[in-house]
């Protein structure tokens, strides 16, 4: 029996050139794809590092609200001198702050004290604060109510605490609902 030889392989010219295209092709592939990495892996590292100081805690600016929160709250019981009083009442609101992202915005809102719709004009103007650690303040323009708030580091939540004197009252968390 005679053994039997393998052929070698000697690629053409035209082979080889096909090769080394295929070849140069799929360099190109490998670089684009290991940049596309980078550039997510980057974006991703600056958006934390945004997101967190040095010491893993959110921050927070006046900037974080921005936009439109719907607000609701349950009845609360309100003392004189609280918006004028002169005797214990019930108060509700509904409503939605609109945040222009600067320490400035507008409040529409409903307000009952005892049932009686008090026909808040709206809007109202507001300012707030916001501390890197997201809490803050906000009080509508001209003696309005003043409230302590507490704002999700992504700015999609907040919730707030009246703090006049003889009020007391404070609103489930409210959401952003438009951006703007």
């Amino acid at each position: 029996m005679k053994p039997t030889c393998a052929r070698a392989y000697v690629p053409t010219k035209a082979n080889r050139a096909e090769l080394e295209r295929r070849e140069k092709n799929m360099i190109q592939r490998v670089a684009l794809w290991a940049a596309g990495l980078g550039v997510l892996a980057t974006a991703g590292l600056v958006s934390v590092e945004q997101a967190f100081a040095g010491d893993g805690a959110p921050k927070c600016s006046v900037a974080t609200l921005k936009g439109r929160y719907l607000f609701g709250g349950g009845t609360a019981t309100l003392f004189p001198p609280a918006f004028g009083l002169t005797e214990q009442a019930i108060g509700s609101a509904a409503g939605f702050h609109i945040f222009n992202g600067n320490g400035t915005g507008h409040d529409y809102v409903t307000f009952t004290l005892n049932g009686i719709d008090q026909h808040v004009p709206s809007p109202n103007d507001l300012t707030y604060t916001l501390k890197g650690d997201c809490t803050g303040t906000y009080a509508v323009v001209g003696g309005g109510p003043t409230f302590d708030i507490f704002v999700s580091p992504n700015g999609d939540e907040m919730t707030s605490i009246n703090t006049n004197e003889g009020a007391a009252g404070s609103f489930t968390p409210s959401r952003r609902v438009w951006p703007k």
